[in-house]
């Protein structure tokens, strides 16, 4: 069983910023795929950003050049730095870790951008 935890989310505004993290309680992470995702209310989530073992990202269009994902595979964690932010990020955003095989999700952080 995987475990995330994310933290970092919070309340900012427009054109301001935020990183997230997430830390993985498992002993397979440097080879596996992660991943941000976020649900904005009444809407399904939706891909962020989600970088491989080997450090390919790749981006949703709604968040190029504002947000970067990055990876720490000693301490088993991924950050999203979001930079630029606009009220359209207002959403809860769920680290996500793939292993070809199944998903796993943490409890999601809230980040609301106000106007």
């Amino acid at each position: 069983q995987v475990q995330l935890v994310e933290s970092g989310g919070g309340l900012v505004q427009a054109g301001g910023s935020l990183r997230l993290s997430c830390v993985a309680s498992t002993n397979i992470f440097s080879i596996v795929r992660m991943g941000w995702y976020r649900q904005a209310p009444g809407k399904q989530r939706e891909l962020v950003a989600t970088i491989t073992g080997l450090g390919s990202t790749n981006y949703a269009d709604s968040v190029k050049g504002r947000f970067t994902i990055s990876r720490d595979n000693a301490k088993k964690s991924v950050y999203l730095q979001m930079t630029s932010l606009k009220p359209e990020d207002t959403a809860v955003y769920y680290c996500n870790y793939y292993n070809g095989a199944r998903d796993y999700w943490g409890q999601g952080t809230q980040v609301t951008v106000s106007s």
